[in-house]
């Protein structure tokens, strides 16, 4: 059998999610289609796709070979680009993920340049606060905030954002500002619950920051930031972000922010991607573009914490 093909027809299947598209995209027989991916298994001895009535899914081993097929075929393109002398020109789709208020306030202004100066470059962006999985959700490149968890995965270090609170001028005219987390208990709160529970906030105490949760009574639970600062510029009730969702409301003036000493430690933002073998010409130009920039708005959309002249101290 011709394994490059059949690696290129078990990769088409994957990235498209079914048999049918595969043929589509090749322009391949759906009868070949079906007999490569059953030669190629066979001649593996795996199964490589597990196959229901509505869709398929990768096994173990079909994971890991669609990885390993995925770079070869990368390699493979990029080395009859550098024979036909186009190794200095990217070319191709590249499919991104970010935090869908990340994405949109720096990633895709970012994206936009890129385009720009790369013409022959595609890039399909989903924006979710799920944490897709790179190799299942067939994702080049994902923008992630917080502890890895995969570590499989190359990461590169765009810098940090703050976990605020925050609320309406208005807001702490009426019921005051409050000195410490204890405080916040029995307030009106608008709890943002897309990554943490509803009715539970957590904050930092002491040098080592050690972790304290609060019990907050949420007015109005919400699963966008958007709509949680919007309440919270209403008057609604104090709410609990990241820093770069609340920067601009912030510099307005609309919010300000508080308790600023009980901050947990800082969540880290990273590029995420597969990064086994010689990258693709396309990603590692997308990440030599995209890391300084990302670095840059990040350090600039920060909230800079106030000095702090001691440790306080938490009598809540």
């Amino acid at each position: 059998m011709d394994r490059f093909e059949g690696m290129s027809i078990f990769v088409a299947t994957v990235e498209t999610g079914s048999l049918t598209a595969a043929s589509r995209r090749l322009n391949v027989p759906l009868p070949s289609v079906s007999r490569k991916l059953a030669e190629l298994e066979s001649h593996l001895g795996t199964r490589l796709l597990a196959r229901s009535t509505r869709n398929l899914t990768l096994t173990d081993a079909g994971a890991d070979y669609f990885q390993s097929c995925k770079r070869i075929l990368d390699e493979v393109a990029n080395a009859e680009r550098m024979a036909a002398g186009e190794q200095s020109v990217p070319k191709g789709e590249l499919v991104l993920t970010a935090p869908i208020v990340f994405g949109r306030l720096h990633v895709l202004p970012v994206v936009n340049d890129f385009l720009c100066r790369y013409p022959d470059i595609r890039i399909r962006m989903s924006l979710s606060d799920r944490n897709a999985h790179l190799l299942e959700d067939n994702i080049d490149v994902a923008v992630r905030i917080g502890a890895l968890t995969d570590h499989s995965m190359m990461a590169t270090r765009l810098g940090e954002v703050r976990t605020v609170v925050c609320g309406s001028p208005a807001y702490f005219e009426q019921h005051g500002v409050p000195n410490s987390p204890g405080d916040l208990v029995g307030r009106p709160c608008v709890s943002f619950y897309a990554w943490g529970p509803a009715t539970s906030w957590t904050f930092g105490q002491g040098t080592k920051r050690r972790e304290r949760a609060v019990e907050v009574r949420p007015r109005l639970s919400v699963n966008t930031a958007e709509a949680a600062l919007d309440a919270a510029m209403a008057g609604v009730g104090i709410t609990r972000v990241l820093s770069y969702q609340a920067a601009r409301a912030v510099r307005e003036g609309l919010l300000h922010v508080v308790l600023e000493a009980f901050e947990p430690e800082p969540r880290p933002v990273f590029l995420l991607y597969q990064g086994q073998g010689t990258l693709p010409l396309k990603m590692r130009t997308f990440l030599d573009f995209a890391a300084p920039r990302l670095r840059s708005r990040i350090k600039e959309a920060s909230l800079t914490p106030m000095r702090r002249s001691k440790e306080p101290q938490d009598s809540g």
